[in-house]
């Protein structure tokens, strides 16, 4: 048996089980419950149920894309055993999980965090099948060190172990050491964009469209958000980004590239307020329906505005 089994039960992303009428589904949400290497709030371990649970409360028709993506199909998969092996240990887990999945004919694998390192995992294994494989992170915090508390995959080292395997643009930044302003000076495998100048000068999509190749991955680590409407998370940072900043600039990926997986990281659910886990397990509902929308209408060349 391999480590990659569907869940059984009812606890399904969107409350959708596996009568689904389409013959594969689109979309494979593997849950992560991992938060070994968290450096402040701990709980991120929580948060891939907190985002199922949630999701079972959504209602199922977008009315901004007057469709309901789950049609196309959603398949939830046991949460990957995670318990407490080191990080570098986690990261080829979820790289052979990633690896399985994507062999058995899995399209587009959608991950649920747990802390961010898990990330790297994923991008290695799609890397294998898209060889021009580009990254987009939408984060507060540049997570470009080299190594910290001694390991070179902790969370605050995953982009810099991204952008060893591909390129990588980052938006939504406001937090970093000097090692790492000082690596972002030094590198062209990324760019970044600072949360300060999105607010001054709008999302500049464009630019950030520009740094993607054609088979791009998305990775959220949900306090790329304002603390205000997203305060349950590991690092809350002042200044973030609002809902529409982030659902426009996804909208306006999905229909200019091909997004071949995306994750959802660093959910550490608050008791008594839910409206965070429900924030992200609408944000993951509304990125499948780009998805979804941007596969059925083609090239559409789209000019996001």
């Amino acid at each position: 048996m391999g480590l990659i089994q569907k869940e059984e039960g009812s606890f399904n992303f969107g409350g959708v089980g596996r009568d689904s009428t389409v013959e594969r589904p689109l979309f494979s949400v593997l849950p992560v419950p991992y938060d070994f290497t968290t450096s402040y709030m701990g709980g991120a371990r929580r948060g891939p149920a907190a985002i199922i649970d949630a999701s079972m409360n959504m209602e199922l028709y977008d009315e901004e894309l007057e469709c309901e993506p789950w049609q196309a199909g959603i398949e939830t998969l046991t949460p990957l055993e995670v318990t407490t092996v080191g990080p570098e240990k986690m990261v080829q887990r979820v790289e052979a999980a990633c690896t399985e999945l994507l062999e058995k004919g899995c399209l587009i694998p959608v991950l649920l965090g747990g802390e961010h390192s898990i990330t790297t995992g994923t991008i290695r294994a799609l890397k294998k099948k898209y060889p021009a494989l580009s990254v987009l992170q939408l984060d507060a915090h540049a997570d470009m060190r080299e190594s910290y508390q001694e390991s070179p995959y902790n969370h605050a080292c995953v982009a810099r172990r991204i952008s060893e395997v591909c390129t990588l643009v980052q938006v939504g930044i406001r937090s970093l050491s000097t090692e790492e302003a000082e690596f972002l000076g030094s590198t062209d495998r990324v760019n970044t964009y600072f949360a300060k100048d999105i607010v001054k000068e709008g999302m500049p999509l464009e630019d950030i469209l520009s740094g993607l190749t054609e088979d791009v991955f998305v990775t959220i680590d949900l306090d790329v958000f304002d603390p205000s409407i997203m305060p349950s998370t590991g690092t809350p940072e002042p200044g973030g980004l609002g809902w529409y900043d982030v659902t426009g600039l996804l909208r306006c990926v999905a229909e200019n590239r091909n997004i071949v997986g995306f994750d959802v990281v660093e959910l550490s659910p608050m008791a008594g307020n839910v409206a965070p886990d429900f924030l992200a397990a609408k944000l993951v509902y509304k990125l499948m329906g780009y998805i979804i929308k941007n596969r059925q209408e083609g090239d559409s060349g789209a000019v996001c505005s």
